[in-house]
């Protein structure tokens, strides 16, 4: 594929924009239903975001993170739980590519395909002849309905050694889907768990999972040769960014013909405690957008110059991520707080992104808090205490 055929950023977001109607026309549904609709990942196929991070060699984009970002704000601003799968494929899609060229040449002969995945090590492995076998569960598989691969991690037992972790593909027909989603919030992820019983995977689709973290399955400046926490903070922040945008639209929509209840006044808009909403609401939510682009700057600049990642810079990675958590956050909650008694309904959207992003902010590598000690960690000159870095 020459470059020519690779659609610009700006092409990109254009399509998921126009896409936003059908998007929305299936929120309630996935809601209901517990998973992403079929003719929204139909969509977003056609639209080509499953090819955002497919190597050019298998007629993909091999975009950079800003696209990621911008196209992923779009989805989000539609339905919070599509843009939140579609940005989860993005990262093991990436991580498939660590993998040796005979593996992509069989995971990526799937035209569009998609690959969810984990970095939770949940699972035991031992070696076999040819391979390893592999007992155990994954929670929180966003995408798994929609799959064909999974990456799994599991703790390799050796017969003499220490255990280590390892990652490894599977096919997703290898494993058993368990639908235990039924949550609060990202209700339409559809983030069923798996499990592996007995299931052989043979050498060649393991790798040891501190090599998948550094990232080297790439020549220098390929999108692929980058730290693995650092690239899938910049594929997941675009979502947040959306949400909050979506929360921002639904309020302002609604305000004109909302008046305050119990008060004199006919419109909401009238009130000054509005103007002081709606604003601190805005600051909040541009911050956000800011804290995701200077992280997608960060990833594309690096990757591009194939310079070594400074620690520092690894953990500014991962505050801009939980900085976006908290912003978004923030602003979608003092939308949802001005939006009264009528928002409850689940026809009015902010209700639903409300809990969406409370979900969000609970996850375990993206929980604003979490993130910023790391950081706080690293400036005081202390030594991470994580391998997620």
């Amino acid at each position: 594929m020459s470059s020519t055929d690779v659609p610009t950023r700006e092409e990109l977001v254009r399509r998921v924009a126009e896409l936003a109607p059908a998007l929305k026309k299936h929120s309630a549904w996935q809601e209901q239903n517990r998973r992403v609709h079929e003719e929204s990942i139909e969509a977003l196929a056609e639209a080509g975001v499953f090819k955002l991070r497919r190597p050019k060699r298998y007629g993909g984009y091999e975009a950079d993170t800003r696209t990621l970002v911008d196209v992923a704000t779009e989805i989000g601003r539609a339905d919070g739980s599509t843009s939140w799968v579609a940005s989860v494929y993005w990262i093991p899609t990436w991580m498939a590519c660590q993998f040796p060229e005979a593996v992509q040449d069989e995971v990526f002969a799937t035209p569009d395909v998609r690959v969810c995945g984990t970095l939770s090590p949940s699972a035991m492995a031992a070696p076999v002849d040819g391979g390893v076998v592999v007992n155990g569960k994954w929670g929180f598989i966003s995408g798994a309905l929609h799959a064909q691969w999974q990456e799994i991690i599991a703790i390799l037992v050796p017969p003499e050694g220490e255990p280590y972790p390892i990652m490894a593909l599977v096919p997703i027909s290898d494993l058993l889907v368990v639908d235990d989603w039924d949550t609060s919030g990202l209700r339409g992820t559809g983030s069923v768990s798996t499990v592996a019983q007995d299931v052989f995977i043979p050498a060649e689709r393991v790798l040891p999972l501190p090599a998948v973290l550094e990232g080297q399955g790439g020549a220098s400046a390929s999108i692929y040769r980058a730290p693995l926490l650092p690239v899938a903070s910049a594929s997941s922040v675009g979502t947040l960014v959306g949400m909050a945008r979506g929360a921002q639209e639904t309020f302002l929509k609604r305000l004109p013909d909302r008046k305050i209840t119990y008060t004199a006044y006919e419109s909401q808009r009238e009130a000054p405690i509005t103007h002081h909403q709606v604003a601190e609401a805005a600051l909040k939510i541009d911050e956000a957008g800011f804290h995701a682009h200077r992280l997608s700057t960060l990833v594309d600049t690096k990757t591009a110059d194939g310079s070594p990642w400074k620690l520092e810079e690894r953990a500014i990675a991962r505050a801009d991520l939980g900085a976006v958590v908290r912003r978004a956050k923030e602003g979608i909650d003092i939308l949802a707080a001005a939006s009264g008694g009528s928002s409850i309904y689940h026809g009015i959207p902010i209700q639903r992104i409300a809990r969406d992003v409370a979900a969000v902010n609970l996850h375990a590598l993206m929980h604003p808090n979490t993130n910023t000690e790391l950081y706080g960690r690293v400036l005081c000159g202390l030594e991470p205490n994580t391998l997620y870095i």
